[in-house]
């Protein structure tokens, strides 16, 4: 069961960080390059480069903030259904006695709410813990993927919605 917790949260965690990033990426390097083209296609040096640098990065992580909290509700659909190590993680109707097997983002809102208040209150635990260190959102992005892992296992055992299944 601990191997299938683990990759499940590897699962998410990958799924998180590559479509958050890229994301941001993209939409970044779209205001970048919409900035210089609004300059006028100058040609580019050193000094038009590190401008441009400076833009992304400035830029970046704004959009990543709000890219990583967009991405983090359409995570969640992505863990249900599938069979990680014998186990399968399956959502429950509002009965409780059938399951869910083509899950829509209508039937995550119940379980997605209370997982991101779990991942809200487990992230402001890290922020104690690293009370000094915490002033940006690659700090809170770490908090966030080290709080997943710990509110799979806290979801699944007090969710009524979400149940464990052999595969």
């Amino acid at each position: 069961m601990n191997k299938f917790y683990f990759f499940l949260w590897m699962r998410w965690a990958l799924h998180l960080s590559l479509n958050s990033i890229s994301l941001a990426v993209v939409i970044t390097s779209a205001i970048t390059f919409l900035t210089y083209a609004k300059l006028g296609f100058v040609e580019i040096n050193s000094e038009v480069y590190k401008a441009l640098l400076d833009i992304f990065k400035f830029y970046f992580s704004i959009v990543f903030s709000i890219s990583l909290l967009f991405i983090l509700f359409r995570s969640i659909k992505y863990i249900f259904n599938r069979c990680i190590y014998g186990y399968e993680l399956k959502l429950l109707s509002c009965d409780k006695k059938d399951v869910i097997e083509v899950i829509g983002y209508g039937d995550l809102v119940k379980v997605w709410r209370k997982w991101f208040m779990l991942l809200i209150w487990l992230v402001a635990v890290c922020m104690i813990v690293t009370f000094f260190n915490f002033f940006n959102i690659y700090a809170i992005y770490i908090s966030i993927l080290i709080s997943g892992y710990f509110s799979f296992i806290i979801l699944i055992s007090r969710c009524k919605k979400v149940k464990v299944i052999r595969c």
